[in-house]
């Protein structure tokens, strides 16, 4: 069966298994097709990756490519678009389509310059933090851009499509201010 990636996400050398087995389950869930670039910090059957990605290695679509160019050239369609701290628009301020892929680097060293002045500024995307804060969490900036880019697209694809006229309930956390 040939998988179809609604979006690519592209980890350019991740170093900690967890963060890159939570992004295959997110894969899995959102039809993104996943791209390791080479170093990575781990080996692919190491058991925090397997456990923080559970049963979704299966559901996902994950390639390892020896450096950007080999991965650049899997994806020749593709608008590349990299995600970081520093970056002249947001993430949510660019009209994202099907097919684009996020370019996001190592949990310690980021992007080199050399990529980001390939992709050029434009091509550049940060998500919004407080001032002083340094980044967030690589799994967790890969979810809030990949769900940017779904809800753009109306969600295609999801499984609980949402029916005109039913509204979605609410709930209570327990969390109250005295």
């Amino acid at each position: 069966m040939k998988h179809t990636a609604l979006f690519h996400v592209v980890l350019f050398e991740p170093e900690i298994p967890p963060n890159t087995g939570n992004v295959i389950r997110l894969c899995a869930n959102t039809g993104a097709a996943l791209h390791l670039i080479k170093p990575l910090g781990f080996r692919l059957d190491d058991k925090s990756l397997k456990r923080s990605g559970l049963d979704y290695h299966d559901m996902a679509a994950v390639s390892v490519h020896e450096n950007l160019e080999d991965c650049l050239r899997c994806l020749p369609e593709a608008r590349v678009f990299a995600v970081e701290t520093v970056a002249p628009q947001r993430y949510s301020d660019v009209s994202l389509c099907a097919g684009d892929a996020f370019l996001f680097g190592s949990e310690t060293r980021g992007l080199p310059a050399w990529v980001l002045e390939r992709l050029g500024r434009q091509r550049c995307l940060s998500i919004p933090m407080r001032p002083d804060c340094r980044s967030l969490n690589l799994s967790n900036a890969v979810a809030v851009t990949i769900f940017e880019a779904w809800r753009q697209l109306g969600f295609q694809g999801c499984a609980l499509e949402h029916s005109p006229g039913v509204t979605g309930g609410s709930f209570d956390i327990g969390l109250h201010e005295k």
